[in-house]
């Protein structure tokens, strides 16, 4: 295909899938699309290995890496020491109590300390992700939190790697497109983890608008989308390809746990919900008894983001862990970040075929495009 997207990123299909599972960013690169490392969590230690692991199997085909970078890397907040110190006893008690109601026990929950969040670096851990990424042979770097720092742009410039940047409202789009981003990734309200409440079929067409007077800024969209036919309507909207996450939840090699997977394949498209419980931040995850109850009125309020997250993650964790041996009470509360396109993934899948069941499924959509036009 002739893409932007394809051009720029030397692909032969507009799709790039993101993933925590570098199995799965593998498995999408070899079948023709563009597999991105979810890196946020990770230390840069690890980053390093996780690149170098990768570029050892996927024979030479592309594949990107989204970290979270603050735009100014000097005042980036520190996550807290110990969640024990900082937080609200109402909050570690809520959660408490709930996991006790569904028969888990609760008596370690909060007892080991957190250390410092992963995902929320400092200026010198940023630094050195930037150094990671930069030292490696990937192709796409992507941005999740805001505007990249302008050493994260002209190390993209000086290294030939394509720098994209999330965005889920108009306006921010714009921002991104002065700041001189080469990707804008246009994700709808539909989407899995942290979205915004504007639809795709909404916000692609007004960031095209909006960002015309920059030049034609490659547009992947994103939020929803888990079939071929949505990315050709995508594409009809001035979309130059799709960024997708929820639809690889679901697949052999993803990480994601089996018993997420079964009920990712069992729910429907509204059994998700847009909740601050696990982050602080809206983001879309499958409605669990986990989500009813934080948005219950006996709930307290959400704490800001990164202390909610400190909040949820032990009992999530411990959850989940739980669930996989069986745990009733486990299995219903289980929940975990997906999108408004769950209700299209009915089946468990290898990642290839993923791929290919996607492009097939575009060729049909535009096959019925050129039907109509010609009749």
């Amino acid at each position: 295909m002739h893409s932007p997207i394809c051009d720029l990123l030397n692909i032969e299909f507009p799709l790039v899938g993101f993933n925590h599972c570098r199995d799965v960013v593998v498995e999408i690169s070899k079948a023709g699309g563009m597999g991105v490392l979810g890196a946020a969590g990770m230390t840069p230690e690890q980053l390093d290995f996780e690149m170098k692991w990768i570029e050892e199997r996927i024979e030479g085909k592309p594949y990107g890496v989204d970290i979270i970078v603050p735009n100014s890397m000097a005042e980036q907040q520190d996550s807290p020491r110990s969640a024990v110190e900082v937080l609200p006893e109402e909050h570690r008690g809520f959660a408490a109590n709930l996991l006790a109601r569904h028969n888990i026990d609760t008596a370690d929950l909060y007892q080991q300390d957190v250390g410092r969040s992963n995902a929320f670096l400092d200026e010198g851990k940023a630094k050195d992700m930037l150094e990671v990424v930069f030292s490696n042979n990937c192709g796409l770097v992507a941005n999740a939190l805001g505007v990249p720092p302008r050493r994260m742009l002209e190390m993209g410039k000086e290294k030939g790697v394509a720098v994209a940047a999330l965005v889920g409202a108009k306006e921010h789009a714009v921002k991104q497109a002065e700041a001189g981003v080469d990707i804008l990734v246009v994700s709808g309200g539909e989407a899995g983890g942290h979205c915004g409440e504007v639809s795709t079929l909404v916000l692609v067409p007004e960031v095209v608008e909006a960002t015309k007077p920059y030049g034609e800024i490659p547009i992947l969209a994103a939020g929803g989308i888990i079939t071929g036919r949505q990315l050709a309507a995508c594409m009809s909207m001035g979309a130059h390809g799709a960024w997708t996450g929820s639809m690889w939840l679901t697949t052999t090699e993803a990480f994601t746990t089996q018993i997420i997977k079964e009920k990712f394949v069992a729910a429907n498209s509204r059994q998700t919900v847009r909740s601050r419980s696990r982050t602080g931040k809206f983001s879309r995850q499958l409605r669990s008894p986990w989500t009813d109850a934080w948005e219950s009125e006996e709930a307290p309020d959400p704490l800001p983001m990164p202390l909610q997250g400190l909040v949820a993650e032990p009992a999530l964790g411990k959850i989940n862990k739980l669930a996989e041996g069986g745990h009733e009470g486990a299995k219903q509360l289980a929940t975990y970040w997906v999108g408004q396109g769950v209700g299209l993934m009915n089946e468990i899948q290898t990642t290839r075929q993923v791929v290919y069941d996607f492009m097939e499924d575009f060729l049909d959509a535009t096959e019925r495009l050129k039907k109509v036009m010609d009749d």
